[in-house]
This record gives structure tokens, C-alpha cells and sequence, in this order.
């Protein structure tokens, strides 16, 4: 049960429209149930009300571009998300070929601004267990420097993870985005929290995305992510997607600029280790531009 005192079965019951016949916890957070007519889906539970509304609507916008495959959201109430199960296969390079592709495609359908959330989805977001406040902007490096770097930075320092004459040279390197992130882009539709675990490899042969912190940003922050923390057939998935929609040149040296945020993201989360990662990639930033 959650905290509403109701069951993991009729939520999903009530959600999916079929009685639930089993049930099985995988995590405190999650249960997965079988229903009547044969379907499984999964129950997830959250305590904070805007994670559950931003989970659901990025899921929805993802899906409405008809590109990446996303599980079907049954609905949600203030703690619970009802979602379709994801039959697990294995990765393969052909699957990995073909996410480039449709991740390409899904950057390409859009975002009014950056930092847009998506329709029905809250200013107030979360990527993972941190807050994220999808605040807009027009301008790529501004945007990108105010809200997703020097937001978590300025909280690193406030906990004493990163020290004020380390964040002075991240502070530096904001200052110089204008030079150093390439071509302006228009906004990209972006799941946001692109990492290996967030990227399922269905028995279909297909790949699906699952816990988006979607939003309006920059194409190249998706790669980054899939990049900072391992992806099987990375290459791939990269060969498939400029087939689609070549990546700016010059492109791999920003990797480390876009990996900035998730790094200084978990850095608040889960300590130095992420915050000496995110100065090793400024110090790299600095070096190169001399």
C-alpha cells in the first residue's frame, strides 16, 4: 500500500480499467501488477505530487512526437503513476542503430523555449530526486548557464561540496558558453535524464525511455548524458542518430560542457566524488581555450 492506505492493485485497477489479479513488489517505490486481461503494467509511487504530474506529462509529450517508444500512461493521481510494463530483451547494435534514429527525430518535433516544460507539466519539476524549475529562455548558453549549472552549483557551495574558489572557475567557464557551445540550436525536445538506467532494451527489439525529466534544452545534452554514464553501443546509437540529423562539428569536445549539469545535479545528491568529476571537465574547458 502507499500512503493513501490504497493497495497497488486498485490503483491500477482503477487507472487501466481491468481487475488486478497479482501483484509484485520490486522496490519501495514500485509494483508491478498483472491485470485480468492479460496486461502488466507498473504502479509507481511518489511523494511529491509535481514529480508524479511531471513524470506523466513528459512521458505524454515524448510520446506525442511519435519517435522514441515510451510505455502508455494509464493516468495518475497526487502519489501514483500508472504506466504499461516494458518486457525486458537485451541490447544489440541494430536496436541501438535504430534509438539514434527515433532519439534524432524526437529532438528534431521541438520545444516552445528552453527550459519549456512540457503541456500540463509543472515549472517546478524534478530530474531524479533533485528539484528542477523549468524556467524559459531564448538563448541557449544564458539559459543553460542560470538554470541547470549555477543553480546546482550555488547549491554545492551552500552544502559545502564544492568550495567558492572551485565554483569561481565554473563560474568563469558560464561566463565564456557563448564561445564555447557551437552553433545556436533551436529548442529540442529532450527527455533530460538520459542515462543508461533510464533506457530500456525491449524484447521487441526496440528501445524505450522511461523516468523523463522532460524539457526544452539543447539536443547534445541527451547525448552527453548517455555518454557520462555509459551506454551499451553508444557508437551506434550515435552512427544512427547522424544519419538522421548530424550533430553540429566540433560537437564531441562539448560533451563535458553538457555533462556539466547532470555532474553538479548529482553532486548535491551524492557528494564530491560528482562535484571533482565537474571540475575536472571545467579544468579541461579552461585548458583547451587557452
Amino acid at each position: 500500500m502507499d500512503g493513501s492506505g490504497e493497495a497497488a492493485g486498485s490503483v491500477a485497477a482503477r487507472f487501466a480499467g481491468a481487475d488486478a489479479v497479482r501483484e509484485r513488489v520490486l522496490s519501495g517505490q514500485l509494483v508491478e501488477v498483472v491485470l485480468g486481461d492479460g496486461r502488466t503494467v507498473m504502479v509507481k509511487a511518489g511523494d511529491d505530487p509535481s514529480a508524479v504530474r511531471a513524470e506523466a506529462a513528459g512521458l505524454r509529450w515524448l510520446a506525442d512526437a511519435g519517435a522514441v517508444r515510451v510505455p502508455v500512461v494509464h493516468g495518475h493521481d497526487a502519489h501514483r503513476l500508472v504506466i504499461d510494463r516494458v518486457p525486458a530483451g537485451r541490447p544489440s547494435p541494430g536496436a541501438a542503430r535504430r534509438f539514434g534514429r527515433d532519439l534524432a527525430v524526437l529532438h528534431a518535433s521541438g520545444a516552445p523555449a528552453f527550459g519549456a516544460p512540457p503541456p500540463d507539466g509543472p515549472v517546478d519539476a524534478w530530474i531524479g530526486l533533485a528539484p528542477m524549475r523549468n524556467v524559459t529562455g531564448d538563448d541557449w548558453p544564458a539559459w543553460y548557464a542560470e538554470h541547470r549549472v549555477l543553480a546546482y552549483l550555488r547549491r554545492a557551495v551552500d552544502d559545502g561540496i564544492v568550495r567558492r574558489a572551485e565554483a569561481a572557475v565554473v563560474e568563469r567557464v558560464c561566463e565564456r558558453l557563448p564561445a564555447l557551445s557551437g552553433p545556436a540550436e533551436p529548442p529540442a525536445r529532450l527527455h533530460g535524464d538520459l542515462w543508461n538506467g533510464n533506457v530500456l532494451w525491449g524484447e521487441d527489439g526496440h528501445v524505450w525511455l522511461i523516468d523523463p525529466a522532460a524539457h526544452g534544452g539543447h539536443r547534445e545534452t541527451d547525448l552527453a548524458m548517455l555518454d557520462l554514464f555509459g551506454c551499451p553501443h553508444l557508437e551506434e546509437v550515435l552512427d544512427g542518430y547522424h544519419e538522421t540529423a548530424p550533430l553540429a562539428d566540433g560537437w564531441r569536445g562539448r560533451v563535458g560542457l553538457h555533462q556539466l549539469f547532470p555532474l553538479l545535479v548529482h553532486a548535491v545528491l551524492f557528494g564530491r566524488e560528482y562535484a571533482e568529476q565537474a571540475l575536472r571537465v571545467v579544468a579541461r574547458a579552461e585548458s583547451e581555450s587557452e
